[in-house]
């Protein structure tokens, strides 16, 4: 049962990634709203206060990062294993950020977000116990937590490189915005372990463990082909 609906997992994100390809005129490669996108341009030096809000709202509206995150925290139970975890993945974003943005260091923001995707697909098929099952392996979750934090913070540095910010404060600003977001993440992470803690104490958790990370999984793979759609139109 549980080989057949994995089978099936992969069949519908590999559906979705063809679906996103055909349909990729509709694509956008980073969501930043209108408003947020003329205060990047017109800001000139230090503005603590919104740089702070607009990291914790990317953090908030950024589906990809979080449906990682509820996958990371998905089995983990203690307390300190939930903060090693947070913490890896902080430290791993946290470094691309300010060192994509402040270093001006480059990456294909399609290819990124690709593998931002990729790491929802990765983390829902550990938790589904795939790697020992299909390939006999148990693979290294905190290595694993960490270098995809790495990507997660690049795909927040290209996000913010797609527009001119001034030169004029701006390690205040993107310190300011990683703060945004370790505050929006702390917030999420809050509200995703109250929902999990609770359905914990219920019989069906672990009975829909499987399904609901195999859903997760397909969504990873949706994301994949919404990227692999905007790269193909170069479309932003």
């Amino acid at each position: 049962m549980a080989n057949s609906l994995l089978r099936w997992t992969v069949s519908v994100g590999v559906l979705g990634v063809l679906f996103f390809w055909w349909s990729a005129g509709a694509v956008a490669a980073h969501g930043v709203a209108q408003d947020d996108a003329a205060f990047f341009l017109a800001n000139v030096g230090p503005a603590i206060g919104p740089y702070m809000y607009l990291g914790a709202k990317h953090m908030f509206t950024g589906y990809d990062h979080l449906l990682f995150l509820v996958g990371v925290l998905f089995f983990l139970y203690r307390l300190q294993d939930v903060v090693l975890y947070v913490s890896l993945f902080t430290l791993g974003h946290s470094v691309t950020l300010l060192a994509g943005v402040l270093w001006g260091v480059q990456a294909n923001s399609y290819l990124v977000d690709a593998i931002i995707g990729f790491s929802v697909v990765y983390k829902a098929f550990d938790n589904m116990d795939g790697f020992h099952r299909f390939l006999g392996i148990r693979p290294n979750t905190k290595i694993a937590v960490l270098v995809f934090g790495l990507f997660h913070g690049f795909g927040l540095a290209t996000t913010l490189q797609d527009y001119a910010l001034s030169q004029e404060g701006l390690v205040t600003n993107m310190v300011s915005f990683n703060v945004g977001v370790e505050i929006g993440q702390i917030l999420a992470l809050v509200g995703v372990l109250i929902v999990l803690n609770s359905w914990r104490t219920q019989k069906s958790f672990l009975k829909h463990a499987f399904l609901t990370n195999a859903l997760l999984m397909a969504g990873g793979f949706m994301l994949i082909g919404y990227q692999l759609a905007g790269s193909l139109l170069n479309v932003r």
